[in-house]
């Protein structure tokens, strides 16, 4: 394990003597160390949620996510450290693919700078610790445009199939992944040597086999009134489509990737791209073939939640596909001393995480929280002991009810309890009737710990023929509140009356 970490190390041997990689090891150590040291963040609960429902796709995303988290805790076991494991390994497993991506540009040093670049990134830190459809995402993205690369450049025939069926595990990672055929697509008509293969059979075989791979998120809509293509696609056109102006928003997005990727890496991307167009309009030449090839992979993502952030609010996370290929454009123009600045910039970064990790002087207050949720569950079992209640839920999204469900053998409903929608709750083939009189512990996630109540509670009473409100669970970190959970004995469950997937269907 140690040494699949590690791997990248031996990519760079000496790049201006060892100081580089003096600055980049303890950045590798944090993340290495916080494997074993961080708690489950929300999303790690919810997609070891899906791995427990195994399925050939899921509400909000495809199965990829659920299928390596599943893997390996089958094989290692139920723990923490062995979702954030199989995170890190496959997020070393994309950084090994971008070096060989970027030698198949720069050869030489370049290369090694488009790594260390990389690998000072927060992003690399998100991706190994944090589970998201992003980390097989850009594992397949970038083998995808190794094989594409070997396709188009080495007219290597065989490599299109490869291609079309890494497309589709990208796919069947996230959705985001129809930018890699609309980047193979228009490169091919911007470059005038390689508009030929439009001609052939091979890049719309390769797109058949991306289709074909990609049939269990296919099928699974299709069988669920295509819910996930809707949810993903038209809830937030319609949102889009209110046109509201936002300049907060642009800001927000800035300010988020530049956290991401740590503002000299950034500024290097967006420099490399402004200096190709630069220099080839001033010179009036042709931009390299391949060249066009990176922008392909990066302008269309990058261009398209740039224009759209004045309107929509921009996720951290929906850029990162497109710095595969800006950071290998970064890599020929940043020069060493703003590599300097980068990995220091990184490492201090990287040390503030681990005291916030470790002993978390500055308390989140949201539910994007590693900290106190096995506390949380023990306190509930507790409870749910003392007042024989016959089942625990939540109402905050997925966030408390996944964590729960993480550490208890007992199954954790989520809000489709009290009538509303409730992500994939709604689609594990709960029936809710079985529970029709029965009682339960509610809890509240309240972030802020104010004095006030539960704002869900006033539903609870449409729901349930009895509702107490109990002293709340209060979650303390070295002898100081950090999380506050509003506590509400049920008695007697009425289901709601009609089934809340059908009605998230046909709304």
């Amino acid at each position: 394990m140690v040494l699949g970490f590690f791997i990248p190390i031996v990519m760079f041997k000496k790049l201006s003597g060892d100081l580089l990689l003096k600055m980049l090891l303890p950045v590798l150590l944090i993340r290495l160390i916080s494997i074993f040291v961080m708690g489950p963040m929300p999303q790690d609960a919810y997609y070891f949620f899906y791995a427990q429902h195994p399925a050939l796709s899921y509400f909000d995303h495809p199965p990829a996510i659920a299928y390596l988290l599943g893997g390996f805790t089958a094989l290692l076991g139920k723990q923490v450290y062995v979702i954030k494991l199989a995170d890190s390994l496959l997020t070393a497993g994309t950084v090994i693919a971008l070096y060989q991506l970027s030698k198949r540009f720069y050869p030489g040093e370049n290369s090694r700078k488009v790594i260390l670049l990389f690998l000072s990134t927060l992003m690399v830190s998100i991706l190994s610790l944090v589970s998201t459809p992003d980390t097989p995402l850009l594992f397949f993205w970038t083998l995808s445009l190794i094989a594409l690369h070997d396709a188009i450049f080495a007219s290597k025939k065989y490599s299109w199939i490869i291609a079309g069926i890494l497309m589709g595990l990208a796919f069947d990672s996230k959705y985001t992944a129809v930018f890699i055929p609309g980047g193979v697509f228009l490169f091919l008509l911007l470059s005038a040597s390689k508009r030929k293969f439009l001609l052939t059979i091979w890049p719309w075989l390769s797109l058949l086999l991306m289709i074909l791979v990609s049939a269990p998120v296919i099928i699974w809509n299709m069988n669920n009134h295509f819910a996930s293509f809707a949810f993903q696609g038209s809830q937030r056109i319609q949102a889009a489509s209110a046109f509201a102006l936002k300049p907060t928003y642009v800001l927000g997005l800035i300010g988020h990737q530049m956290a991401l990727l740590i503002p000299v890496a950034l500024i290097a991307i967006i420099w490399a791209v402004v200096r190709v167009f630069k220099i080839h309009s001033t010179h009036f030449k042709e931009i390299p073939v391949k060249t066009i090839f990176l922008l392909s992979f990066f302008l269309p993502i990058f261009l398209t939640f740039l224009l759209l952030s004045p309107i929509y609010w921009i996720k951290i996370n929906w850029m990162m596909p497109a710095y595969i290929t800006g950071v290998i454009l970064a890599g020929a123009v940043i020069k060493e001393k703003w590599l300097k600045i980068q990995l220091a910039l990184s490492l201090v970064v990287h040390v503030a995480l681990l005291v916030e990790i470790i002993f978390y002087p500055f308390p989140i207050r949201s539910d994007d929280t590693w900290v106190g949720w096995k506390a949380l569950a023990e306190k509930t079992a507790l409870l749910a002991k003392r007042y024989q209640t016959d089942f625990v839920f939540s109402a905050d999204s997925y966030k408390t009810a996944a964590e729960l469900n993480l550490y208890s053998p007992e199954f954790v409903y989520g809000q489709n309890i009290i009538g509303e929608h409730a992500l994939q709750f709604d689609f594990i083939g709960t029936n809710l009737n079985t529970l029709k009189g029965k009682d339960a512990l509610f809890l509240d996630s309240d972030p802020h710990l104010s004095n006030g109540t539960s704002e869900e509670s006033s539903k609870l009473h449409l729901y349930f023929e009895q509702v107490k409100e109990l002293s709340p669970i209060i979650i303390e970190f070295q002898g100081r509140p950090v999380r506050k959970f509003h506590l509400f004995l049920c008695k007697g469950y009425r289901p709601p009356q009609k089934g809340l997937t059908t009605e998230l269907l046909h709304n």
